[in-house]
């Protein structure tokens, strides 16, 4: 049986706000993803446990910035859940985990990230909500298409997670960025983000 994937740590829903992202990803991507759905699972699994190191890779880079310190390992905690719940799936199923292979864009994205501390740091943040609204917009597209019950729930589950992610992400950066500040740099960023999605090649992957 598959589980609903679930809010573990965000016991308060963060307000919603609208989606960064500036370009619609086709449809049509989810036939790749069904054609080739274990490849996409392994895929998937992997996804959910680097964006749990990468939140406490922030942990402990940031480790003086404590107003966004307890959000990040509470995130961390939450994609080690999916991780989890995604693998108990390959489980069922007698899919192995894979090693990671190299993820066009996400190091494309983070080739953006400024060098300096501060503006480092607002770069890494609007990064990960931007690559949290692409997940949460892909994970909805395929609860969609599935046909199996219990897995159209779970990437339903998944797509609200990720929805909440990505705010939660700008909330930390509004810890210590002005409005007009986060406003600015996350617009240079979504164009260069909806750039990179346009010229990607399909393949079952979440991204």
């Amino acid at each position: 049986m598959v589980s609903s994937a679930r809010f573990l740590f965000w016991p308060t829903l963060v307000p919603s706000t609208p989606t960064p992202l500036l370009a619609a990803t086709d449809p049509a991507w989810t036939a790749v993803i069904l054609d080739n759905f274990e490849a996409f699972l392994a895929d998937h699994a992997n996804c959910e446990r680097k964006a749990s190191a990468l939140a406490m890779s922030m942990v402990m880079r940031y480790a003086d910035r404590h107003k966004i310190v307890p959000r990040l390992i509470a995130l961390a905690r939450e994609e080690l859940t999916h991780f989890e719940e995604v693998y108990q799936i390959m489980a069922r199923r007698g899919i192995g985990l894979e090693p990671d292979g190299k993820d066009p864009y996400i190091n494309q994205l983070l080739d953006c990230s400024r060098t300096g501390g501060d503006e480092r740091l607002l770069d890494r943040l609007l990064i990960c909500s931007l690559v949290e609204a692409r997940g949460a917009e892909r994970f909805q597209l395929l609860s969609d298409a599935l046909e199996e019950a219990e897995l159209k729930r779970f990437y339903l589950a998944l797509y609200r997670c990720e929805d909440q992610h990505h705010q939660v992400f700008q909330q930390m950066a509004q810890s210590y960025f002005s409005t007009d500040q986060i406003r600015a740099r996350l617009q240079t960023l979504a164009e260069r983000e909806a750039d990179i999605i346009s010229h990607l090649e399909w393949r079952p992957s979440l991204h």
